[in-house]
């Protein structure tokens, strides 16, 4: 063989050697590329996850919210007309202490059974009167004072005297606090 013959044959095989590096090259790149996008995808996917995780609990929240508004709503759906009874409930209080001092046995049966017959059907609908009396320790976060007297006695001091008006509950809501007055 002749000399350029060599030659060339020793630059077609570099040639081929550099072309085989290349394809070589370019085929780890297309795998990397896919490796990469793999990766990508990957990410994508987890952080489309994580806000549809994010939004289901948003949304579970606001159903157990609203859920939790509508009881409270319907436990307190009547409290405006409830609380435009209570001064009948008083008047009926004030009417059976007068109908007592009148010892007319008759008229007081009669407004006991309208008066008990009112209270039920009130009791009926979530309304409790607040059980409150003279001598019990005073509150400001459930009683309303009136007014503050001296004590008629060392042990009143501090506590209530006497309560002017009866408070009322609906439910676990106070709709009235009693008005009471003190002793100091």
């Amino acid at each position: 063989m002749s000399s350029e013959n060599r030659e060339d044959i020793i630059n077609d095989q570099e040639d081929l050697n550099v072309e085989t590096n290349l394809e070589e090259t370019e085929v780890s790149e297309n795998e990397l590329t896919a490796e990469d996008q793999i990766t990508n995808l990957q990410v994508e996917l987890d952080k489309e996850k994580d806000k549809f995780l994010r939004l289901f609990a948003e949304f579970e929240n606001y159903k157990r919210r609203t859920s939790k508004e509508r009881v409270e709503m319907f436990k307190t759906a009547g409290q405006e007309v409830l609380q435009a009874m209570l001064p009948v409930l008083d008047d009926f209080d004030r009417a059976e202490i007068e109908i007592k001092k009148a010892k007319e046995k008759n008229l007081q049966k009669g407004v006991e059974l309208i008066s008990n017959k009112l209270r039920e059907t009130l009791k009926s609908k979530g309304l409790k009167e607040m059980e409150v009396s003279a001598g019990d320790v005073f509150d400001a976060d459930i009683h309303e004072a009136i007014t503050q007297i001296p004590a008629p006695k060392d042990s009143l001091k501090g506590k209530i005297v006497d309560v002017i008006e009866k408070g009322y509950e609906l439910g676990d809501k106070i709709i009235r606090f009693p008005k009471v007055v003190t002793g100091k």
